[in-house]
């Protein structure tokens, strides 16, 4: 059997989908399991060779190219590169568990006997792109997706614990970084603003993580990010920008004692990898959305908060009333129960 799963990004959403994927790989070992991602993302399903824990191929699909340039004839190739690549491939079964319009197209390119998504996706046109639809079973993504991936195999899936590769340079990199630091990682920033904790109180808790022994560091995609630097300006010296991309993050969380965040990547990222975290949310539903793994973890969500996926830029009400001290008082009854 030869699978192919479209989940382009991001990076929380790839680590939501995968779960799934850990699932099938355990239950049908002799299988095929390949993946569409955008190449920012890969680093979580496979090394710089090719080679993953869970997948066995990667094919990429530039989607940030593609937007910010979508008549070139460089997107032009891109894209007939990917179809011919996925039709040449000959899947059995294409499963979307990103339902889009964009992650519809990219699926009926494989040109499966059997390619399936949510009845009710992300965006409703893609429905109609797929050759079946399955039901949303579960309340958290992890679980819908661990269900419509079973479905479309008939197989009966329990989302599984991840393996994330290993990358030689990253791991290197990160141990010279880190040395014998006790770091905590806030990952300060997110997607829209309703989801975004002042960037002043997170500077205030790196005063008081130093306080614990603690040395924080601000992940950032590029270095001049304007979220980083703030928290820095805040921290009084407290805390300092680190600039990875998603390899360098598997890395250096491998080697981190605590994370700080939001409904973010690198907060979903810790859970995966079982790392001790502290999140804040806000319009997101945590028992829909929230950090998905065994690890140790605190979910704070402020009163008030109302679920909403609208990317707006003001911060949550919810989130607003979200302090400082709370946000100490969680971590320090973590750290003690570790």
């Amino acid at each position: 059997m030869k699978l192919l799963i479209v989940r382009v990004g991001a990076l929380g959403d790839v680590l939501h989908a995968l779960p799934a994927a850990a699932a099938l790989r355990m239950s049908r070992p002799d299988w095929t399991i390949d993946w569409v991602v955008d190449p920012r993302w890969s680093p979580l399903l496979v090394n710089g060779e090719g080679h993953g824990e869970i997948v066995d191929r990667v094919h990429l699909a530039e989607t940030k190219m593609w937007s910010a340039a979508p008549f070139s004839w460089k997107t032009l190739r891109s894209v007939a590169q990917l179809r011919r690549e996925l039709r040449n491939e000959r899947y059995d079964v294409v499963v979307d568990m990103q339902g889009t319009m964009r992650s519809a197209v990219i699926g009926r390119f494989a040109r499966a006997r059997e390619f399936t998504g949510y009845e009710n996706p992300r965006e409703a046109a893609a429905a109609h792109l797929y050759r079946s639809t399955r039901r949303r079973i579960g309340k958290h993504v992890v679980e819908q997706g661990a269900a419509l991936l079973g479905a479309a195999c008939s197989i009966a899936l329990e989302p599984a614990p991840v393996r994330l590769p290993h990358e030689p340079w990253a791991d290197n990199w990160a141990a010279e970084l880190v040395g014998d630091r006790k770091v905590c990682v806030l990952a300060a920033s997110a997607g829209w603003g309703a989801k975004q904790w002042p960037a002043e109180r997170y500077g205030a808790l790196a005063r008081e993580l130093r306080a614990m022994g603690f040395v924080s560091l601000v992940n950032a995609p590029k270095k001049d990010d304007a979220v980083a630097a703030s928290v820095v300006a805040a921290s009084g010296g407290a805390a300092e920008t680190v600039v990875c991309n998603v390899a360098g993050l598997i890395a250096l969380m491998r080697r981190t004692s605590l994370l700080v965040g939001g409904d973010s990547g690198p907060t979903h990222l810790a859970a995966a990898l079982k790392i001790p975290l502290v999140a804040m949310y806000g319009p997101t539903d945590p028992a829909r959305n929230g950090p998905w793994g065994t690890g140790p973890m605190r979910v704070m969500r402020g009163a008030g908060s109302v679920t909403s996926h609208k990317r707006v830029a003001e911060i949550d009400a919810g989130l607003a009333r979200v302090t400082v001290d709370e946000v100490v008082r969680e971590v320090k009854e973590l750290v003690s129960s570790l």
